[in-house]
């Protein structure tokens, strides 16, 4: 049966880390695998960058291209001695497309334009990967995964077809003879053939489509991590890995903001009981953490769900009238037509509360349209963070020294916005 793997950025960020993965490629290559890559380090924040300084029409968008191609081609280098290998001319063909889109003005939304450009990183980091496997004796297939993976035309946050996806993915697959096959993450295409994203981070969830189109055996997602924490080492000293727990509470876990896993990966894994493994890249014989049906360890340890750079905003009524079903909506209406995803929410009589992420490209027009019809206040720079399992002896630590904008809690989760 065939098994996928997921590589992320940091796992491909360099020339050791491309052997790395190589290695432990070459270590199941009498599977039949679908190997997932992510773009390389960096470089969709680089991407982003390029993008923001094109909308401004700024000339740096090309200097700033121009770091992301010696980037990429500094590790082509010290990965391929022979430097009239074919993967040179095909970064240089893939870069084209970049400065093409450069030169024009912009033909469509930011959204739009987004996933053309910032697409182009996973594209980079499989042909190098996919052409480096070559060169060391592990034959492998290279298959754009907007060839298969077949989404709408919401731009940067794509709903899949899953009927079509599956039908191509299994067409395609069924078709190659060779063992490995090498796809992108975060990327699918709409029916006019325009490039589509399916959520930041999104390659995790790419893996998931494609273990559960094929009905794989398992499914293991290589990290810089021994597996899934109980919190993010940025925060926390003292971690804990997660040995086993279910599909529900990684789902929790995940749309809270959990950043080891894409909130969707879990549920196309769940409907076909699929196995998710978590494990690192860097110590790969160790066994990681597994997700699957078995809840009896879900409430064992506390975990902590750190998401910076939240903006919490209060929205009344001008007239001081109850934040009723009706205003609900047309507050719930601008969110969607602007692309914004509500972390938390709260309400009373005449307020409604809500912390989200700070995206400026979006929210400053959001905020002049919202103000046409209600009174808004808002704080920048806060924190939501999460606490599944808690104890209030764990709550108090946590939130010793900090000023608390919003608070909630369940029997198992305790919420707070913080700065």
């Amino acid at each position: 049966m065939m098994k996928v793997f997921k590589f992320g950025g940091a796992s491909v960020k360099d020339a050791a880390s491309v052997r790395n993965v190589a290695q432990i490629i070459q270590s199941f290559k009498e599977e039949h695998l679908v190997v997932v890559v992510s773009a390389m380090g960096k470089t969709t924040n680089a991407f982003e960058e390029v993008l923001s300084l094109f909308f401004n029409r700024s000339e740096k968008a090309f200097d700033k291209l121009e770091g992301i191609k010696q980037f990429h081609f500094q590790i082509c280098k010290e990965l391929f001695q022979n430097e009239d290998d074919p993967i040179f001319s095909d970064l240089h063909n893939t870069f084209v497309e970049a400065e093409w889109q450069l030169e024009d003005e912009p033909v469509g939304t930011y959204d739009f334009e987004y996933d053309q450009l910032i697409g182009l990183g996973e594209q980079l980091s499989t042909k190098i990967v996919a052409a480096y496997l070559k060169s060391v004796g592990l034959n492998n297939l290279w298959l754009d995964a907007r060839d298969v993976i077949r989404t709408d035309n919401t731009y940067r946050k794509a709903s899949v077809d899953w009927n079509e996806t599956e039908r191509l993915i299994q067409e395609r697959i069924s078709k190659a003879k060779e063992n490995i096959i090498i796809s992108q993450g975060f990327i699918g295409s709409s029916s006019e053939n325009f490039t589509t994203t399916l959520g930041r981070e999104g390659s995790d969830f790419s893996a998931a489509i494609f273990a559960s189109t094929l009905n794989a055996k398992e499914i293991t997602i290589w990290k810089d991590v021994e597996g899934m924490l109980n919190a993010d080492p940025k925060y926390y000293s003292n971690t804990v890995k997660l040995d086993n727990i279910s599909y529900k509470e990684a789902v929790e876990l995940a749309y809270f903001g959990a950043s080891v896993i894409h909130p969707k990966t879990i549920k196309p894994l769940q409907n076909k009981n699929i196995p998710l493994y978590v494990k690192s890249f860097l110590h790969p014989e160790k066994e990681g953490s597994l997700i699957d049906q078995n809840s009896d360890g879900d409430a064992n340890v506390p975990s902590y769900i750190h998401k910076e750079n939240q903006m919490l905003i209060s929205i009344s009524s001008k007239d001081y009238a109850f934040m009723d079903e009706v205003k609900l909506a047309r507050i719930f209406t601008l969110f969607s037509s602007y692309g914004l995803t509500v972390n938390i929410m709260q309400n009373s009589a005449i307020s409604f509360s809500v912390a989200l992420d700070y995206q400026k490209e979006k929210i400053d027009q959001f905020m002049l349209e919202l103000k046409e019809e209600f009174l808004v206040s808002y704080n920048l720079g806060a924190t939501l963070v999460t606490v599944q399992h808690f104890t209030e002896k764990l709550l108090a630590n946590l939130l010793d020294g900090k000023t608390i904008l919003m608070e909630q809690k369940t029997r198992s989760t305790a919420r707070f916005v913080i700065i």
